[in-house]
Order: structure tokens, then sequence, then C-alpha cells
């Protein structure tokens, strides 16, 4: 007896199967209907049987253990690569431009074709390098990402095997502060507070439902795995990364990572959690990137080494192996993970290397494979096995510790490390070249096994997700879904929960609405991004004021109005310098000469023209320190009026600078202004707490040691009221709940 119907929808044909899985195939893609006892399976590979590995019906590992078995080395090479950034967008934005193709060879414009169509670089990497894992960047709207995941589903479908792509993404839910709030109408996807902002909340649960929203968005969206959550313990205040952890807490990092997965993995109503609602969370950056010497970055050479003064390694891994190792849901642990590009230096007391995390066996076999016995997907970041042949471009490869060998030696050393995966490589002959390297030296079986070994891996996420039975979405329902009335109303309330109250002198704050308010205009000096290009000098309204106008009439006379409110951003300043070498990286706006620091540095390489990587002694100057000129010009003109300053914090700020000049400070983790303006009128109270230390002056930073979290003096304000961690106000004064009790130190 027949026991499914089929259904036309876009391009491809849905199965409902009556009491089993529902399928979907594309329309012209070759694949056949198989019946088995009245309910449809797919032909994936076309040869008129029902496989194993099609069976929806077989335990996951059987069904992974048979199309292992089918698959070419060539196949499962192109199963370890990681495509490079992919633009599915007609917009101006950088990231637009950045990696746009071609189509036929031509333009976009000139090509007659849409956005959502596969360009010409995407169907290579998919047919002739085997890629079967995608990173989607930037994107028009729902409606044409499901669309564009329709139609790269459609296209390897006809390949052989017919194995699906595993989409996946970075963090896209942040907003942008100068955007109306608009509970869907016309959102792209639903806004909530970057992770120092979720970490703000103190609230666990509150980091879950963000996930399970999230998920159904990314689903929605064609993708079916999160490069994220970002996990390391922000243990080294002026790390370029920090506002993208969970704050310096290994216990409320672990608790909002295990959240954080859980929330994206678990497709209720499942035993082991996974299904067709579940998203595969990769966890980063393994063993922990928060304790760059100084505050660098590794995405840059100059900041490529993790140092550990404090001897304080283990702490580090917290997070990972208390939270997301250990998920409460069925899914039990985080699917991926990804180590970060750093050189953990003089970790490695087994082989002595000091090479980048994903080349080094200590940190990968013997510390997270063997000790905390992780058997999911391990994936290098984007370009670690590129050359690097620029000390501070962002664009070039990550290949810190290994950059005398040669791409393929590098595939050999991670897979032999224990990697499965390459993060931004589509080239498939380095994976081919190091699969012959191991042949030489270990035999064919030995190298076989080792590469089923990974395949199993990958393959797991790729099946755990469903995306065997039905990779395809539904333009319209995606539609309706990303950005819903529902999940933006919740996602406006996450980042009024997200916003700090640090100070409300003479309780200032609730301030009633329509009064009158002057907001100074910010005055922006030249800077460079994260890619190098030059940001001109300019002058910019912060705020949107007809959002302001909402709330509060805007005067520009700062004599006709009742208070003022200053927006400014934490000090940002660049490390390095190709004429003056390596700088101190400063929290504070007036310029900073690092009279403390190392004469000599931790980390120092003979292989490096700067060998020495001290910034003894050398000045840097923040780009806006404007900033703190505007907040106490802004002073003199209210003269004895309230001002209030609202900061988008990255990174902990020496707030000594200001703090007496003004009367209310509000801290901000990438929020709409609506959300901060919700706060000042009273129609919300604040409630977030901080996440991080707030440090007195740049002495305690410059002497605290990068691999210890909560080593700093804290800055004490005129109501003798100290920014440490856990310390937030509300209307009432400063907060003393449940969450302060369990998490404060």
């Amino acid at each position: 007896m027949k026991r499914y119907i089929c259904t036309e929808i876009d391009n491809y044909i849905f199965v409902h199967n009556e009491g089993g899985k529902d399928i979907a195939y594309a329309k012209d893609s070759g694949v056949n209907l198989i019946e088995d006892d009245g309910y449809a399976f797919k032909d994936l590979n076309k040869n008129g049987i029902l496989d194993p590995y099609e069976d929806w019906r077989l335990p996951l590992e059987e069904r992974i253990q048979d199309l292992v078995s089918k698959m070419s080395i060539r196949e499962i090479a192109g199963l370890m690569l990681y495509s490079q950034h992919q633009s599915v967008s007609t917009s101006d934005s950088l990231f637009a431009k950045m990696f746009q193709g071609t189509y036929d060879g031509k333009q976009l414009s000139e090509s007659n074709k849409n956005i959502w169509d596969l360009s010409d670089q995407q169907k290579d990497f998919l047919s002739k390098d085997g890629v079967r894992h995608v990173l989607m960047t930037v994107v028009d709207d729902a409606y044409t990402a499901a669309k564009w995941n329709n139609n790269m589903q459609a296209f390897v479908e006809k390949l052989p095997l017919g194995i699906p792509c595993n989409n996946s993404s970075d963090p896209r839910h942040t907003p942008s502060a100068h955007t109306e709030f608009n509970a869907g109408a016309g959102g792209d996807i639903s806004k909530w507070p970057e992770s120092l902002g979720l970490a703000a909340t103190f609230d666990p649960d509150l980091v879950y439902r963000f996930s399970e929203i999230a998920a159904k968005e990314y689903r929605a969206l064609g993708i079916a795995t999160a490069l994220s959550p970002q996990i390391d313990i922000a243990s080294e205040p002026r790390w370029m990364r920090f506002c993208g952890t969970f704050g310096e807490d290994s216990q409320l990092s672990s608790d909002m990572a295990m959240s954080y997965c859980d929330g994206f993995q678990t497709t209720k109503g499942i035993i082991d959690g996974w299904g067709n609602e579940s998203v595969n969370a990769m966890v980063k950056h393994w063993p922990g990137g928060g304790t760059v010497e100084s505050g660098r970055d590794a995405h840059y050479a100059y900041g490529k080494f993790s140092v550990y003064p404090g001897n304080n390694f283990d702490e580090h891994l917290k997070p990972f192996t208390e939270g997301a190792f250990k998920l409460k849901g069925g899914t039990l642990k985080s699917a991926a993970v990804m180590p970060y590009y750093t050189i953990s230096y003089d970790i490695d007391e087994k082989n002595h290397e000091n090479v980048g995390n994903s080349y080094s066996e200590t940190i990968i076999k013997d510390l997270l494979r063997e000790k905390y016995e992780y058997d999911g997907v391990v994936c290098t970041d984007w370009m670690t096995t590129k050359d690097a042949p620029e000390f501070d471009s962002f664009l070039s490869g990550k290949c810190w510790g290994v950059e005398t060998l040669s791409e393929a030696e590098r595939h050999y050393k991670a897979l032999m490390a224990g990697v499965d995966q390459f993060g931004g490589n589509n080239e498939i002959q380095p994976v081919l070249d190091a699969y012959e390297m191991g042949v030489k030296n270990h035999g064919e079986e030995f190298m076989r096994r080792r590469f089923e070994v990974s395949a199993s891996r990958l393959l797991r996420n790729i099946f755990q997700t469903g995306l065997f039975e039905n990779a395809y979405v539904d333009p319209e329902i995606s539609q309706k879904t990303v950005g819903n009335e529902q999940f933006m109303n919740e996602g406006f309330e996450a980042q009024c929960k997200s916003v700090v109250l640090l100070k409300n002198k003479n309780n200032i704050l609730p301030m009633k609405k329509h009064k009158k308010v002057y907001i100074p205009t910010r005055r922006i000096e030249e800077s460079k991004d994260w890619f190098g290009n030059v940001i001109e000098a300019h002058a910019e309204m912060p705020v949107n004021l007809e959002i302001v106008s909402r709330y509060y009439d805007v005067v520009s006379d700062p004599n006709e109005a009742d208070f003022s409110m200053v927006f400014i951003e934490s000090p940002q300043c660049q490390p390095y310098s190709s004429e003056e070498g390596y700088l101190p990286v400063t929290l504070q706006y007036r310029p900073y000469k690092a009279t403390l620091a190392r004469k000599e540095s931790i980390a120092q390489d003979e292989r490096d023209e700067i060998v020495n990587r001290t910034t003894y002694n050398k000045t840097n100057t923040c780009s806006n320190e404007a900033d703190l000129d505007i907040v106490l010009e802004t002073r003199k003109l209210m003269k004895d009026k309230p001002v209030i300053v609202s900061m988008n914090c990255k990174n902990p700020t020496v707030m000594k600078e200001f703090e007496r000049s003004v009367d209310v400070i509000l801290l901000d983790f990438n929020v709409q202004t609506q959300a901060i303006l919700e706060l000042i009128c009273g129609n919300k109270e604040p409630s977030a707490l901080l996440p991080f230390q707030i440090p007195s002056d740049m002495s305690t930073v410059e002497t605290q040691l990068e691999d210890v979290s909560f080593d700093m003096e804290c800055h004490k304000d005129e109501e003798n009221h100290s920014y440490d961690f856990a310390f937030g106000m509300n209307f009432s004064g400063v907060i003393e709940d449940e969450r302060v009790k369990k998490y404060r130190k």
C-alpha cells in the first residue's frame, strides 16, 4: 500500500511519508523514488537499488558506514573542504563586493541571471573540487537565501552519490544601531545583542531561547551549521575579539556555551535531539583564543601568539569541557570545534613545537581527541593553510608556525594532528597531495582508514540534521519565518536586557519623555577597518534623530536642552604599524605610553623579522580620542544639567577620564538605539550586569596576566561603586539578585 504523497514546490518535489520521514528531491536531478513497504526513498546514486545510506529507517551509523565505503578518496577530500565566504547579495556592502562571482563569465548585472543562481565559481568548487560545506555571508533576504539553497542542493543532487550541501553562517543576528525596531515589518532576521550582551543578561535560559529562534531562522535560510558560539574566556581585556565572547568568567561562559549549543542543536520530540530543526554548532576557538599576547589578534601575523604567564591554560578549556561538551539535551556535545589561529606558546611539552593549534598533535590529538574524548568534527579556522606574505594583512593566509611548509604539507600535518576539515579552502589538490604523502609514509590502507574517519564525522553532521532526506526549503515559508513579529519582539526584549547601567547619579534615570535633549555630533578621525581599508576622517550624527524624536525633542542649542545624551564608542587603536612596529593596545582615550610593559615579550620567534614583540616605552593613541573631547565639551556646555553617556562597548574601558564629568553611564554591546531610549525613558528597567571588570587605569591593564581573569584593580566611581564583574544597577540602585549571588567572585 502506498504511504506517501508528492507535492511540487519551487524547483523540487516534496514527499510526505505517512508515519515516516519526509523527503524532497529536485525535479531535474535525475533522482527517482524507490518504493519499499509503501514508503518512498530517494535513489541518490541513481542505481535503481535502495542502498543502506538512502534508507532513512536504518540507524545513523549504518548509513554513514555504507556511504563512506562507496566514496572515493577524491570524494572524501571534497568533504574535507570548507568554502571561502560566499555572497548572495546585490548590495553595495563591503562583503557583497569582496565575494561576488561571475555568471557565464559575466557580471551579474550583465548576465540575465538572478542573484540566487549559482555563480561560475560555485559550480566549479561543487563539481570539480567536491565541496559540500559552504559558508554564506551577506544575503539580500530570506526568499533569496531559500532560492539559492535550493539551486545549490539541486546542483549537487545531480552529481554521483547525491551528497547534499551543509551550508553555514557566522553569527548574523547583531542589529545596526541606527535601524528602527519594526517587529518584523520588513525585518531581514531577528535582532539580538551580540555575545557579550547576551552574557550581560547573566541568563542562560535567555541564551537558549535565542539559539532556539536562531536555529529556526537558520534552517529557513537553508543553513544547517552555525560557526558559533565563540566561547573563548576573555581574560585579556585588550583582545581585539573580546566583544565576541561571553566575558571573562569560565563558569558563566560554560553555562552560556551549554545553552547556546543545546538551543541550536535540539529538535524537540526526538530522543537524541537531532532532526530537521537542528543546526550543528561549531564552537570556537579551541583551546581558547583570549590569551593573545598584549591583546593583539591572530588574524594577523603580529598577533599569532597566545601566552600563559599565569600558568592558567586549563581554565580556558572549561567552556568546552564543562559547557559545549556536556550538553543537557540529547545531542550531548557540540557537533564541531574550530581551533584558533594562535600558537599556544610553549604549551607543547611532548613535541616542543610552537605551531598553530590546528597543526599541534598535542592540542588536537592528545588533548581534544584523547583526553577529552571528542569525536566530532574539527575544522580549522579560515585560510590557515594558505601562505602569509603580509605581516599585517587580514586577507592573507594564517599558517602560523608552519610558514615554511608547502600547502600540501600543511594539510598533511593538520590531518595527522587530528583535524578533519580545512576552513576557507575550495581547492581539492592540496588534500589529495596530503593523502599521497600519507600513503608514502604509512601505506595506502592506513591513509584510506584515516580519511574514512574524517568522512564519517563530516557525514554525521549532514545526516543528523536531516539533509539527506530534505535539504530544500520553501521560499514562501522562509519569508514568513525569518524575522517574524514574535522573533523580532523577543530579540528586542533581549537587547533591552543586555544594556548595563553603571552610573545613575541623583537618580537621573528614568528621564521623562518629551524633554528637550542635546546630542553632540561625533568627530571620527581617519582609521582602518579589519581589512586594512582606510576610513576617512568625518563627522556624523551618532544616532537616528527621527527615532530619538519619538522619545524626546531634539535641540541643537545646549542652552535650550533639559539634558544631553552623548553617544560614544570604547577606545579603538591599531596594535601594529609598518613604520613603528609593535604598539601598545590602549583602553583609554588619551595617548598612552607603555612604561610598565614587558621589556622582553614572552613569545619570541627567530623566524620573524621582529623577534622581541615588546611595546615598552612606546606610545599609542586611539583613533576615537575625540569621543572623550566631546564628552568633556558637552559637560561644559550643559553646565549643571544632566549629561548621559551611552557607550557602545567592545572592550573594558578606562573610565576615570570622564566618569566624574557625567551623571549617567550606560554600556551596550551592539543594540539598536531604540533599546537604549527605552531604558532612558523608563519604559524598560535596566537589569544587565558587567560580564567583565572595568579597569581603574592602564597600569592595571598592563600588569595583568593574559591568561588570568579578575586580576585588575577595578574603577571606583564618585559614589564609591566598584565596576567589578557582575556589577550593575537598576532604578532602585545596585542589583543584588540570584544571578549576582551565583556568579559574583
